[in-house]
């Protein structure tokens, strides 16, 4: 599930895991405007085949958390940390060249000066104050990670198609294209860079605000290292991690005005007390669970359900959401979160919205027993309507940090967005042919993008009509594809033409 802030240091991070400023010129190099209003219609549209199995059924839903749950059991793990000082610091000056030129400014010259003040005593002192690496020793070799992952080529084709979902998703929600009116974001440079984990810690994020500790200007974000190769649903949470807790960091008293918007309109609506405290104290996971739905539409919302349930599988062996919100969990109850992703795809502006809600609850509902929000036991339907009202505050308050406007009138989720996840399903499904990823690659920069190929891979997989692994590993052809054609990382190897800056 979705851990919040658990750090020794106080330094925040944002996991997804079992129970127990606008982006600079080297992000993408291209505009981004998916689903703002009035956006040009230019991605090739395909009519879908006739056959596609509807992926409001969910029929293969089951299927989808098996696979996700197997992934969680499988005990991959990303590369191990470099064990001294003097081979982290010549590993990071040989992979930072391969980064462009923004991420050298923004992250690896940064954390090499960082290392540089440490130390070999200051970097021992580090792991020694942090033995579980929960802390500081986390977040510097985190970010390393994600420095060395990149620059020595671990699992190049997956950790091309992890970049481009996070470098989209975070975009689409910074760029000047889709904030046309509001101020540039107060911290972050450029998009998150990313990195393979263990399985214990889940998805995910070091916001920019967390890793400025150790002088970097970006996000970092995490997966599994299986799910490079396995547990399609563990990509729809990239889009809580980076389009949600990177993006609640992005702007000052942003997530302040948030938590004052839910209590005041569970409040209004005459919610008791304790479950307007109970959804405003727990802002961050849960603004970022709509903002995740606002980015990538109903997908977001199939596979929080469906991953939880695989989590709650490997961990427990019972394929459920709980139903139960410990008081001192940073969390929501799982089965609040699935009928707040649920009301957050009914206030979608496509015309399938509804029917998707409908469908999300009733799914949710399979697994309704009695339900506590922290030491209050409320009845379902009070937590339905209040899942339904913070939808609406989070969604469509207009607030003081983004200039008066909503989240919702930057990031929404249209009736092209869906004819694009429609033609999109052909290629990550196999019915395309081989052309199908490279057809998909092609779109890059006309209108489909990748959160459009995750969502088409979920649609796929959850819908019933294809095996997960095997739209899986599509969907991965068609991210790397997409990343092959992304200006900024395409032209990193030509910018790179000497070491990074240090002194």
């Amino acid at each position: 599930m979705l851990v919040g802030t658990a750090s020794a240091s106080q330094l925040p991070i944002s996991r997804l895991a079992p129970e127990d400023a606008a982006p600079g010129p080297g992000a993408s190099g291209r505009p981004r405007t998916r689903g703002a209003a009035g956006a040009a219609a230019t991605a090739p549209v395909h009519a879908a085949a006739a056959a596609a199995p509807d992926p409001v059924a969910l029929a293969g839903l089951p299927a989808a958390i098996e696979d996700a749950r197997a992934a969680a059991l499988s005990g991959a793990g990303g590369p191990p940390d470099p064990a001294t000082f003097a081979a982290l610091r010549a590993r990071l000056a040989k992979a930072s060249p391969a980064l462009p030129a923004a991420y050298r400014r923004a992250v690896a010259e940064p954390l090499l000066r960082t290392l540089d003040q440490l130390g070999p005593g200051g970097f021992a002192r580090v792991l020694r104050e942090d033995p579980d690496r929960q802390a500081g020793a986390r977040l510097l070799l985190d970010v390393a990670q994600a420095v060395l992952q990149r620059g020595e080529g671990h699992q190049a084709r997956a950790t091309a198609a992890f970049q481009e979902v996070v470098t989209d998703l975070y975009e689409g929600f910074l760029s000047a294209e889709d904030r046309r009116g509001v101020k540039p974001p107060d911290h972050g440079v450029v998009p998150p860079l990313v990195r393979w984990g263990s399985a214990e810690t889940g998805p995910y994020t070091w916001p920019a605000t967390a890793t400025r500790a150790v002088g970097v200007k970006a996000a970092v974000v995490s997966l599994p290292a299986a799910n490079a190769s396995g547990g399609l649903l563990a990509w729809p949470a990239l889009a809580h991690e980076t389009a949600g807790h990177d993006i609640l960091e992005a702007d000052v008293g942003l997530r302040a005005q948030l938590a004052g918007a839910v209590r005041e309109r569970l409040l209004g609506a005459g919610m008791v007390p304790e479950v307007a405290a109970y959804w405003a104290e727990r802002i961050d996971e849960t603004a970022a669970d709509v903002l995740g739905v606002l980015n990538m539409g109903p997908a977001a919302a199939v596979g929080l359900v469906g991953y939880f349930r695989a989590m709650n599988a490997a961990a427990h062996g019972r394929p459920a959401l709980r139903n139960v919100g410990r008081a001192e969990d940073p969390h929501p109850a799982d089965m609040a979160r699935a009928y707040l992703a649920a009301e957050t795809v009914r206030l979608l502006s496509f015309e399938g919205a509804g029917k998707w809600a409908d469908r999300l609850v009733a799914e949710a509902d399979r697994d309704l027993g009695r339900v506590w929000l922290g030491k209050t036991e409320v009845p379902p339907a009070a937590v339905k309507a209040s899942a339904a009202l913070v939808a609406q505050a989070i969604a469509r308050t207009r607030l003081p940090a983004l200039e008066g406007r909503a989240l919702q009138q930057i990031q929404d989720w249209r009736d092209r967005d869906e004819a694009v996840v429609a033609d999109l399903r052909e290629a990550v499904s196999g019915r395309a042919g081989r052309s199908g990823p490279a057809r998909a690659g092609r779109a890059y920069g006309e209108g489909a993008y990748a959160a459009h190929v995750v969502a088409a891979a979920v649609y796929e997989a959850a819908g019933g009509g294809s095996d997960p692994e095997a739209v899986m590993d599509r969907m991965m052809g068609v991210l790397a594809a997409m990343h092959a054609r992304n200006a900024g990382w395409r032209d990193a190897a030509a910018d790179a033409t000497a070491p990074p800056r240090v002194a």
